[in-house]
């Protein structure tokens, strides 16, 4: 596993005053784009109003409802995070040596702040002008934030409109599948359901909270205690059982669609500790979640949403591609995993913290598989 493709040519240009020049003259025009884009990203006029339920509201309700069904114990969750790469023995713990030493140099002298500004200056690739169409602008929680036309996911026949991109990533000889979109508006619930239902997607991953620091982040669309059933024109939904973990829920939801009367059974997977605008405070927390969606996953791609489906669901994806190549591995580069999801949906992954959250993560993974491999020498 390696995580440059030319790792030498990249250290000596990033240190030639040259491109320290250049650095400068990119991170102040990414600084002025980053405030322009805060003062555009304002939320759309939804029809949604929290103005009865605040954050505490949320907590409180699921405080207070009982833990669940045991779907899955701590130590399951733990023993997922013991990744074994494809290869062992003394050539795995000397690739494991250098590439720890790589990751802890280019996060040290902050490799990964430039790279992230130089990801900052990708154009967008398409104009977004379904998204922008006037019949889908209430569509939109953000008005900055769509989906690129090549790539967005169509509904039904007419290929109606939900604000959510395809995002597709190579792993080895295998392609993961991924929907990236945005938490669902009143108005778009049924539109977001009859997205899963035709992608044959059994996997949900939520990020977000329903309201944060006083905002609506995502509205509830899916069935909760003591309302344990939705019914929306097409489909029937059905809370079929939940856990309540410490820093992620589990919900299995069956959906019937009305007119065939077909049933499926969909995994909702929602993760409760990730700060807005912040990163875990847990790194293990995370890749618990990453892998436990990873191992339930069956068909169609995995849905990933937050609020506006490209900070958090970027890393989440970005994430999940990581720990897939450390356990085949295969060489991973933190720069390109993101430069390809940029391409399929803008702006995935919003702030410097989050990428080098991506980099923490991918750091701690391999320094937990050198500490195992050193313990099966002694």
């Amino acid at each position: 596993m390696c995580s440059k493709d030319s790792g030498s040519a990249l250290n000596s240009s990033l240190q030639s005053p040259s491109s320290e020049l250049e650095y400068q003259a990119d991170a102040e025009r990414s600084s002025r784009y980053l405030a322009h884009q805060s003062t555009l990203r304002t939320e759309s006029q939804e029809s949604e109003t929290y103005s009865w339920l605040s954050e505490k509201d949320v907590s409180r309700r699921i405080s207070i409802e009982p833990k669940g069904s045991i779907l899955v114990t701590e130590e399951e969750l733990t023993e997922l995070t013991h990744i074994t790469p494809a290869t062992t023995g003394i050539g795995l713990r000397s690739r494991l040596k250098g590439l720890i030493q790589s990751l802890q140099r280019q996060i040290e002298e902050q490799e990964t702040l430039k790279e992230f500004v130089a990801l900052e200056l990708i154009k967008p690739l398409d104009g977004c002008c379904v998204g922008k169409a006037p019949e889908n602008r209430e569509k939109n929680r953000y008005r900055d934030i769509l989906p690129y036309d090549a790539t967005r996911v169509p509904l039904g026949a007419n290929r109606g409109y939900i604000n959510a991109s395809y995002i597709r990533s190579r792993i080895g000889e295998e392609e993961y599948l991924y929907i990236s979109t945005q938490g669902p508006l009143p108005s778009t619930v049924a539109d977001f359901w009859q997205m899963i239902w035709e992608n044959e997607s059994n996997v949900i991953a939520m990020m977000t909270k329903e309201v944060e620091l006083g905002k609506a982040k995502c509205h509830r669309y899916w069935p909760e205690p003591p309302q344990n059933a939705v019914e929306l024109s097409e489909f029937h939904l059905r809370l079929d059982t939940y856990q309540i973990l410490e820093y992620f829920i589990i919900r299995i939801i069956e959906i019937i669609h009305k007119q065939t009367g077909e049933k499926r059974f969909i995994r909702h997977l929602q993760f409760t500790t990730w700060p807005d605008h912040g990163t875990p405070r847990l790194i293990e927390h995370l890749v618990k979640f990453v892998r436990y969606m990873r191992k339930i996953h069956q068909t169609g791609p995995i849905t990933a949403h937050c609020s506006a489906g490209i900070g958090r669901s970027g890393v989440l994806l970005c994430i999940d591609v990581l720990l897939s190549c450390i356990e085949k591995d295969l060489c991973f580069n933190v720069k390109q995993i993101v430069r390809e999801l940029r391409h399929q949906r803008f702006g995935m992954i919003q702030t410097q913290d989050q990428y080098l959250f991506c980099y923490e993560v991918a750091l701690q993974v391999l320094q937990n598989i050198e500490t195992r491999e050193a313990d099966l020498l002694q």
